[in-house]
């Protein structure tokens, strides 16, 4: 079986091609390259003989269901995609779970080269969405060739879906088709470390009113800019002792549970006092925290400054959350083992134990743990630092690693027929 293992190192070369053809394809939210893009893994996927489910996901009803985890930009259609490579029977599944989906590349200027370019240099590939996370999936599409070479008793699942970076759309709709797995490895950027929990995300929107009046006569207006301070203020307090004492798992971060004010937008001519403000961002939920105590958390430190300000008190600030909604997430104690065995798969190769911790971002993995029911860790190549900024880069070396590991980590869950 170790055979199979070490054969990945000499696919090395293909991982790059496939990774940067991927990168190529502009696969932002909502954008038709995140149609395109399952589209290509689905003739890939059949073209190395697996079962594939492509299938367009049932956006109105996804969207109405009481469970709808959000979404932040308009999408008309999106794609589910589920290769499988079928075990003998009576071993655990196993479900590789990556997204498709990048954000888009922001100021052009800021990059180095074209952002969906795919080019390599110093072994590493640049690109959007290169790090977060097509160098992941990349390591789970070879994974699950190499597997091709023995008899699982087991499942292998793919699953490759889309709306992760904007509320987790695609693994709900996975979910909602019925696909389940006794455990699952999402490969978002973790420098191959486990992470068996996430902090959750909330996204807000602030508007504090003001009253317009002519620049020249400020005094006779109130401006909504100004009336932000104070409940930005009160942000930044709620920020500190939300971080104040947090899980072991969080204290990798210096702050693990941010607040942060993304957008503002106010008034509509530049010698006018602004009437309104519109603010927007999010709020990071701890994780044993339910997403309703973070979100009365923050009205409560928003009606406080409101009533501490004599014309908020008045006309106080309106909190609306919408978009993406993430619980946190954490990988239950009963995980069948998962843990350990990635841990051990990932020595198998390196020769070095992973480290664990909890990341303070949102992902999948609060859905497939927490609606699915399904065990779920991330480990995968690449530093989250890098991801969503210019430059993005995966190194491939990692990608190479990452695919060894998950491959053994599949050779020991499933088990040999």
């Amino acid at each position: 079986m170790t055979d199979v293992v070490a054969s990945l190192a000499s696919e090395a070369d293909a991982m790059t091609d496939l990774l940067a053809e991927l990168v190529r394809v502009p696969s932002v939210g909502g954008a038709p390259g995140e149609v395109d893009i399952q589209s290509l893994l689905a003739d890939w996927l059949r073209a190395e003989g697996f079962e594939v489910d492509h299938w367009e996901l049932p956006m109105a009803a996804l969207t109405a269901s009481a469970g709808f985890p959000g979404m932040e930009v308009p999408r008309e259609r999106a794609w589910g995609l589920v290769a499988r490579l079928p075990g003998t029977g009576g071993g655990r599944s196993l479900m590789f779970n990556g997204h498709v989906d990048v954000v888009p590349p922001g100021d052009l200027a800021a990059w180095t080269a074209d952002p969906f370019s795919g080019h390599v240099e110093d072994g590493r590939l640049y690109g959007r969405g290169s790090c977060d996370m097509k160098g992941g999936l990349v390591s789970q599409l070879f994974a699950l060739r190499a597997l091709r070479q023995v008899r699982l008793r087991g499942d292998v699942l793919l699953a490759c879906v889309v709306g992760e970076e904007d509320g987790g759309v695609g693994s709900y709709g996975l979910l909602e088709r019925g696909w389940r797995a006794d455990a699952c490895v999402i490969a978002e950027p973790t420098g191959l470390d486990a992470v068996p929990a996430n902090a959750g995300a909330l996204t807000f929107r602030l508007r504090v009113p003001g009253r317009a009046a002519h620049a020249s006569r400020r005094d006779r207006g109130v401006s909504a800019v100004e009336k932000l301070w104070p409940v930005f203020g009160a942000l930044r307090e709620l920020e500190s002792r939300r971080n104040a004492d947090v899980d072991p798992l969080m204290r990798r971060w210096a702050l693990p549970y941010a607040i942060e004010v993304g957008t503002v937008h106010a008034g509509d001519w530049s010698s006018s006092v602004p009437g309104e403000l519109v603010a927007e961002g999010r709020i990071g939920v701890s994780l044993d925290e339910t997403p309703e105590a973070a979100r009365a958390a923050l009205e409560e430190a928003v009606a406080a400054a409101c009533a501490a300000d004599p014309w908020l008190r008045e006309n106080p600030v309106d909190v609306e959350f919408w978009g993406g909604q993430f619980a946190p997430g954490l990988l239950p104690r009963e995980d069948g083992g998962l843990l350990g065995r990635l841990s051990d798969a990932h020595s198998s190769v390196t020769g070095s134990k992973p480290a664990s911790w909890g990341a303070p971002f949102g992902s999948d993995l609060r859905l497939l743990t927490g609606l699915g029911g399904i065990p779920t860790v991330q480990y995968g190549p690449g530093d989250i630092d890098l991801a969503h900024g210019p430059d993005e880069y995966v190194p491939l070396s990692e990608v190479v690693t990452a695919a060894q590991t998950l491959t053994a980590l599949a050779l020991a869950h499933c088990e040999p027929a």
